[in-house]
């Protein structure tokens, strides 16, 4: 993100994973975790939209962690459908919580991200201790099996986008009864409109 980013790797059961933290001026007074969107199609923790992400939550004061996924950047192993990349996540997660003990955490993705972080909500819930609160950006919804979230989650969604239908993700919303944020004219990267995410995330994130 800028020179402040620190880059540090983990140990995962697929090799090395790369990893980026952000800190805001004072003491995080939480620990954000953000997910890339999908590796075979581009996807890394530099994508804009996770950018933008871990700057949202950055100026909320928290410690913002981002992780390359299996066969993306330096991080090594394949790309494993979601299923090991939820594990790699929970370990990025357990690591920050190491570092920043007792401080509440948030979970936060954009489209296959989304993916990863819902499905670690749902492992984190059935132990007992979830994150605070999800924000998804370009939800999975019709591409990926995507579990249910908790009514807090912060949905955002593209009017325009054309690799996640806005349709589907409303489908998917609805029977769960929750609000989506639609930026009007936003394709599925959020062209030119990258600041109305950052902005929804810093206004909601207190209501």
């Amino acid at each position: 993100m800028n020179s402040q980013t620190q880059r540090f790797s983990l140990r995962g059961a697929a090799g090395n994973l790369e990893c980026a933290l952000d800190l805001p001026p004072a003491a995080p007074r939480g620990v954000a975790l953000v997910a890339h969107p999908h590796p075979l199609y581009g996807g890394t923790m530099d994508n804009k939209v996770a950018q933008t992400l871990a700057r949202a939550f950055v100026a909320l004061g928290y410690a913002a962690a981002r992780m390359n996924f299996r066969g993306v950047g330096k991080s090594e192993g394949e790309h494993d459908a979601g299923g090991g990349e939820t594990d790699d996540m929970e370990l990025l997660l357990q690591h920050m919580q190491q570092q920043y003990p007792g401080l509440p955490f948030a979970l936060s993705g954009f489209s296959f991200g989304t993916f990863v972080q819902s499905q670690l909500q749902q492992r984190l819930i059935k132990q007992g201790k979830p994150a605070e609160r999800l924000v998804l950006v370009g939800s999975a919804a019709g591409k990926w099996e995507m579990p249910q979230v908790p009514s807090n989650t912060i949905l955002i969604h593209g009017e325009q986008d054309d690799t996640i239908p806005l349709s589907d993700v409303l489908d998917w919303a609805r029977p769960q009864d929750l609000p989506v944020l639609v930026i009007p004219g936003a394709d599925h990267f959020f062209h030119r409109k990258l600041q109305h995410i950052k902005s929804f995330v810093v206004e909601m994130w207190h209501r």
